[in-house]
């Protein structure tokens, strides 16, 4: 090393320093690099990303290669920098002090610290086309590695560290969620909404998302002709659900389309209207959501009632609830305001009937009320007062301030809501 002329022996400190700062700025790039987006751009054929998986996939072997090549180039850098220094001026113990200060602050800043800190930055940019280098470099090595390996081995094992029994990390569901919430402008908000959605299926029943049984529109199969007729002519739903003198008696399920079509100039009879009636298809309450889904697809029904262990109806349910869930409201089905401002008026209050459901009520208006108890908020108020209010009576849940405005013997129902805004500026006033 001596014979090269003294340009050469700096130019090649310079060169080493290089070498140096890329084994740096890869090993830093890979391990940064996020392995779900590394499949995506393997999957769609990016320029080194099969190439990084493999290496990725041996990660023994890839820091071998890293950490011997750095550290190489980082021990053969000082003892050329001390014969530049000994070589320009002499045998000096302050010049070799000097030398040494200098050499070790180009390798922390310029090998170490600056590296790696582009490589955390940028890990995808820097990852992939470095993995094109590394690849054969470690072929060539593979001897090298191999022998360093054997003692490296040696002390994992008689440390007890079995590497062999790693397994790929698995996101849980609520670490997916957090990647949702901290997608920000990389995902629209509606997009991120319906993702966050499809997550609580997994932890709610039908009994949060079905029609409660106050609110079914059914038919009484042993009314009039005549009522029955005109209910097929003038109800809201396709399909009906019939009972014979109690809901619970359920008898089926009418096509109202059907039926008033196979009526065409015909006087309806009540051996025709049974035999036009479908099978009805019940589910037990607490059947969680995403199952019903599923049980939706495979038995290809769209309606379903839902029943109590003593087979009383407590609710009625279709798919397009459990999708409402995911989207948000698209039906016709929930009371609104004749304002376009989510059912508010001018002075920040919201009259609701008291057998709305609370999911629907939050979804709404936005509100963030408890629905782990009862699924109304006929049900919310009576379990915070634990009676039926026999007069106006004003309470606060879930920072939403309510005025109970009417109630018999039996349920509250109807409820006065305010704004959460205005209600802070009554109090202080």
């Amino acid at each position: 090393m001596e014979q090269l002329p003294l340009w050469a022996q700096i130019c090649a400190v310079f060169i080493l320093l290089i070498c140096s700062s890329f084994f740096s700025i890869s090993e830093t790039a890979m391990m940064a690099l996020n392995r779900h987006r590394l499949k995506h751009l393997s999957n769609h054929g990016a320029l080194g990303a099969k190439t990084t998986q493999r290496l990725l996939a041996r990660t023994d072997l890839l820091l071998s290669v890293i950490l011997i090549g750095n550290n190489l180039f980082n021990t053969i850098i000082p003892v050329l920098t001390t014969s530049i220094a000994l070589r320009t001026f002499g045998h000096n113990n302050l010049v070799l002090s000097v030398a040494t200060g200098i050499v070790a602050f180009l390798i922390i800043v310029f090998a170490e610290i600056t590296p790696k800190i582009v490589g955390a930055t940028f890990p995808e940019h820097i990852a992939l086309p470095a993995s094109l280098l590394i690849a054969p470099l470690m072929r060539v090595t593979r001897p090298l590695v191999w022998f360093v390996n054997l003692f490296a081995n040696g002390l994992l094992r008689l440390l007890h560290i079995n590497t062999r029994k790693a397994h790929d990390q698995r996101l849980s569901t609520e670490e997916l969620r957090t990647i949702v919430l901290e997608s920000g402008s990389f995902m629209p908000t509606k997009h991120r909404s319906i993702l966050l959605n499809l997550f609580d299926l997994e932890n709610i029943t039908v009994d949060d998302v079905m029609i409660p049984r106050r609110r079914i529109e059914a038919l009484d199969f042993d009314a009039p002709l005549e009522d029955i007729l005109h209910q097929l002519e003038t109800c809201y739903h396709n399909k009906l659900v019939v009972y014979r003198g109690d809901i619970d008696r359920v008898l089926g399920v009418l096509h109202v389309r059907k039926t008033l079509s196979a009526l065409h100039n015909q006087e309806l009879e009540r051996d025709t209207l049974r035999e036009l009636l479908a099978e009805p298809y019940f589910v037990p309450t607490g059947t969680p959501v995403f199952q019903q889904l599923q049980y939706f697809q495979e038995s290809r029904q769209r309606i379903a009632l839902v029943v109590n262990e003593y087979g009383e109806l407590q609710g009625l349910m279709t798919p397009e609830d459990i999708i409402e869930e995911l989207i948000g409201e698209f039906t016709t089905s929930m009371p609104r305001s004749g304002n376009d401002r989510g059912g508010w008026n001018d002075d920040g209050e919201c009259i609701v009937p008291g057998s709305m459901p609370l999911r629907e009520l939050n979804r709404w208006l936005q509100f963030s009320l408890p629905t782990d108890g009862p699924k109304t908020l006929n049900g919310l108020i009576l379990e915070v007062l634990e009676e039926i209010p026999e007069g106006d009576v004003c309470l606060q849940v879930g920072g939403v301030r309510l005025e109970v405005m009417r109630s018999d013997d039996q349920a509250v129902r109807t409820v006065k809501l305010f704004r959460p805004q205005a209600a802070t500026q009554r109090s202080d006033r």
